[in-house]
């Protein structure tokens, strides 16, 4: 029951911490969101602090696991894999009403010069995200390339998903997508080379 109750917590925190960022979410909110009291909060987290940082690193990671599931899932060229990457972000964002892209981008943009503690944690999410991402993208190129490749990836992927959010149409995405096949083919090409 306990592990449910932190579970719907962290749950609820995450939505609205991912829907309207880290200053505009309470405690209070949170509590009606997840069906808890806020002294169960307090029970489970030293404070919204410790929550948002366990909202982080849960759903960053939970996040990550997700592309790279589909990164493998997808077609066996990796090209086209990046193409049907971006299409399956974009079909999933239309599916939410544009309210769910990354899990911790509102967070990582809103505290990045506020909070450090919250700032550490998304850089590690980041972190793990381009390394998961590297090793993806040495299939397509040698090292240290697949390391600016992920960084790439990563971020025309958030940078798509804002365009995405704020025009409400997932053609960034989808466009960002056919940009990164074109460019995955060609490394890989002058990699055969």
């Amino acid at each position: 029951m306990a592990a449910d109750t932190r579970a719907r917590i962290v749950t609820a925190a995450g939505e609205l911490f991912r829907r309207q960022g880290y200053a505009a979410t309470g405690l209070a909110q949170i509590a009606t969101a997840s069906g808890a009291k806020i002294g169960s909060i307090y029970h489970f987290f030293a404070g919204k602090e410790a929550l948002a940082t366990e909202v982080i690193a849960t759903s960053g990671a939970a996040y990550g696991a997700y592309v790279l599931g589909i990164l493998a899932d997808g077609p066996t060229d990796p090209a086209e894999a990046l193409a049907y990457t971006f299409n399956r972000a974009a079909d999933d964002l239309v599916a939410c009403d544009y309210a769910d892209a990354c899990p911790i981008a509102t967070l990582a943009a809103e505290v990045a010069s506020t909070n450090d503690p919250l700032r550490q944690a998304t850089s590690e999410v980041f972190g793990t995200w381009l390394d998961g991402l590297t090793l993806w993208c040495t299939q397509i190129v040698d090292s240290p390339a697949a390391s600016d490749l992920a960084t790439t990836i990563l971020a025309t992927l958030e940078g798509a998903f804002i365009l995405c959010r704020a025009r409400r149409d997932p053609e960034p995405l989808r466009a960002a997508g056919r940009s990164l096949a074109t460019l995955a083919s060609s490394m890989h090409a002058t990699r055969a080379s």
